[in-house]
């Protein structure tokens, strides 16, 4: 079994500052667990505390029911794929593939034998013979993601592995390592800044800031449940659209009022809501919940707000609209046929059942 877990986990490396700050985090056995956050958030601390490259400060770490924290790294049974490969430059990718192996005196046959399989596996095995300068930076890489198969380790452990790739060939190793989780059936934990991999890839996402972990859980909940501002905004392209206003009441309904517009709060909100009437609060719409009023067939006049449309982004499948309300600018995602003219002003719906409330000094999710 290889489930990780991390218990209390923190690294220091000055007096006053926690780059990990108490991390809990428990990794199933056979998931594809994501850590994901900006630069610096120490996420890559993090994966490097359980590779056993950075010694920890405080807390336990456990590969399977084996207490690691003083366990070298090359005795974890982890194998670890690194943002820049890491290949060595004299060797063809057979002897890059096979030198861990070779330093385990594995006999030559097998290491042959697992060679093959791996590069199989990868679609690499025409290059075996080259060394790493004759490759491009998607072949560079699924031989670092090779080395690491032929180990047959308890855990991957991947570090941003596709940052210097472009973005076509991105999506295709994004795809790639998706489909060798599946094929191997074992236990990844993946760094990356990038939420798009994030939500794409990962059983599920663990999301940091400031060695903080925010939020963990499966995708389609962080999207639709974030625990707070921090993550609804991190998660989502276009990020969630934030505004700033207060919470009024008139004639028994709840209204959110941003000085420029006022909407209408849907009846499931306001217990949560009302203590929060008079106060200013954040609130949260996603671009995809808001809708040109040209296309919608019955819109409640609540929910209808006068903007100025101040960019057109056509995107092929989608349009982006970069609308003003006066006080604040967000992002609509609408469809391709919609195409408004710009500095013209136009009337948009917000869907409200799908709108987001955040504590203006927390930041923590209201409702």
């Amino acid at each position: 079994m290889a489930q990780v877990s991390l218990r209390e986990v923190s690294k220091t490396y000055t007096k006053n500052v926690k780059v990990v700050d108490r991390v809990n985090l428990g990794v199933e056995n056979k998931e594809f667990m994501v850590l994901v956050g900006p630069s610096g958030c120490g996420k890559s601390t993090t994966l490097r505390m359980i590779a056993g490259l950075e010694e920890i400060s405080e807390g336990d770490i456990y590969i399977g029911d084996k207490k690691v924290n003083d366990v070298p790294a090359k005795d974890r049974d982890i194998a670890m794929v690194f943002q820049n490969y890491a290949l060595y430059p004299h060797m063809t990718v057979f002897e890059n593939m096979s030198f861990g192996l070779r330093l385990k005196h594995i006999p030559k046959q097998e290491i042959i034998q697992r060679v093959n399989e791996a590069a199989d596996i990868l679609g690499i095995k025409r290059l075996l013979g080259r060394k790493p300068k004759e490759l491009s930076g998607g072949e560079r890489q699924r031989v670092a993601v090779g080395r690491a198969i032929v180990r047959k380790p308890l855990v991957f452990l991947f570090d941003e592995p596709l940052s210097n790739l472009d973005a076509k060939m991105r999506v295709q190793m994004r795809t790639e390592i998706h489909k060798l989780h599946i094929r191997l059936q074992t236990t990844i934990i993946y760094v990356t800044h990038d939420q798009v991999e994030a939500m794409t890839m990962g059983d599920r996402i663990a999301v940091m800031k400031d060695g903080v972990l925010q939020q963990l859980a499966d995708p389609i909940t962080i999207y639709d449940q974030p625990k707070n501002k921090f993550v609804a905004g991190f998660i989502g392209s276009p990020p969630m659209n934030f505004m700033k206003g207060a919470i009024l009441k008139k004639n028994g309904k709840m209204y959110f009022d941003e000085s420029k517009f006022t909407v209408k709060l849907v009846e499931d909100m306001h217990a949560k809501m009302a203590p929060y009437l008079g106060k200013e609060v954040f609130f949260g719409i996603r671009s995809e919940d808001i809708y040109d009023k040209l296309f919608v067939s019955e819109a409640p006049p609540e929910n209808i707000v006068r903007v100025n449309c101040e960019v057109y982004e056509p995107m092929g499948s989608e349009v982006y609209l970069y609308l003003n309300t006066g006080k604040h600018t967000f992002i609509a995602r609408v469809g391709a046929h919609d195409k408004p003219k710009v500095n013209q002003d136009m009337d948009v719906v917000f869907d409200m059942s799908k709108v987001h409330f955040f504590d203006k000094d927390t930041e923590e999710t209201i409702v």
